[in-house]
């Protein structure tokens, strides 16, 4: 996945073989850097794919909420965006800013994203171009802490925290018998991972945090940042700066994470606030510049700023 990985559990158990097989297991369905993996072979292919349930588990978990939650943010999460992702740079096509825009180009992708595109029906998922792509970037992370986590719980392990890439899947209490604290990172250009807004308190919860502050690229002053827009396109300028979703599982608060860097910070509120298992803590940009926060209600006891 392209980072690192912070497991803390109690028991006695080594777990080390067990994890990285799992998370080996994983990308062999979902890593799109991989020509071999599941969803490479669909990319590829001209009409779609036959899918076997248990041999591609992993693919199929990923694009049923997948394709569930782009029809409940009404498209602002769509994991058919990576013909655009691959256009700005950000996807497994070399890394190439984009320094001059063609509006007809992204035009032209944009028709190959929605989940109408697509159709799964008695094991086969097909497409309806051979253009069309998947890309699961924005939940698997959260999926592989998920499938950690339950590693774990068939172990019989009910206190634990699991890390990867900074989303989080905790359970049970830590070693002080207290929940345990999440660190969210501040949303400045430049900061470290040490560099913190504020911290969580998780019990048997998720957190996923997803922010433009970090996978961007600079041409003549313009900044691309690696949320593409479904709706337009182009890479998504809007005022907020980090979404830190809490949900009982990390895939889903890693993919309502990026629906609302994609939102504005107004229609974000609306889609948490409408929005059935899930919290949010927001840093966006005050019309004055300032830099502001918005905090569910539910979440507000969890959540202490710090200084």
């Amino acid at each position: 996945m392209g980072t690192t990985y912070n497991i803390t559990y109690e028991g006695n158990q080594h777990l080390k073989e067990a994890v990285d097989s799992v998370l080996l297991a994983v990308n062999a369905d979902v890593n799109t850097y991989d020509e071999k993996s599941t969803i490479s072979n669909f990319n590829n292919s001209k009409v779609g794919l036959d899918l076997n349930e248990q041999r591609h588990k992993h693919f199929l978990a990923n694009y049923n909420t997948a394709y569930k939650i782009a029809r409940l943010t009404d498209g602002a999460f769509d994991p058919t965006v990576m013909p655009l992702v691959n256009y700005w740079g950000f996807g497994y096509t070399p890394k190439k800013p984009v320094t001059a825009v063609d509006s007809s180009k992204v035009d032209s992708l944009l028709q190959l994203v929605g989940t109408d595109k697509l159709s799964y029906q008695n094991t086969i998922l097909e497409k309806t171009s051979e253009g069309v792509q998947l890309d699961f970037s924005a939940l698997a992370k959260g999926y592989g802490v998920d499938e950690v986590g339950r590693l774990l719980e068939a172990q019989d392990i009910t206190n634990y925290m699991v890390e990867i890439g900074g989303e989080v899947r905790a359970r049970g209490a830590n070693a002080k018998g207290t929940s345990w604290t999440i660190g969210i990172n501040q949303p400045i250009e430049g900061a470290s991972t040490t560099d913190l807004q504020a911290s969580l308190a998780l019990t048997n919860e998720s957190v996923a945090t997803s922010g433009n502050y970090r996978n961007f690229y600079e041409v003549d002053g313009v900044k691309y940042s690696h949320t593409i827009s479904p709706k337009t396109g182009f890479p998504e300028r809007n005022r907020m700066l980090s979404a830190s979703i809490v949900a009982e599982d990390c895939m889903i608060a890693d993919a309502y994470a990026t629906a609302c860097m994609v939102l504005d910070v107004d229609a974000a509120k609306t889609l948490v606030t409408l929005t059935d298992g899930i919290e949010a803590y927001f840093i966006y940009s005050a019309e004055d510049g300032s830099m502001a926060t918005f905090t569910s209600e539910k979440l507000q006891s969890k959540i202490k700023t710090l200084e």
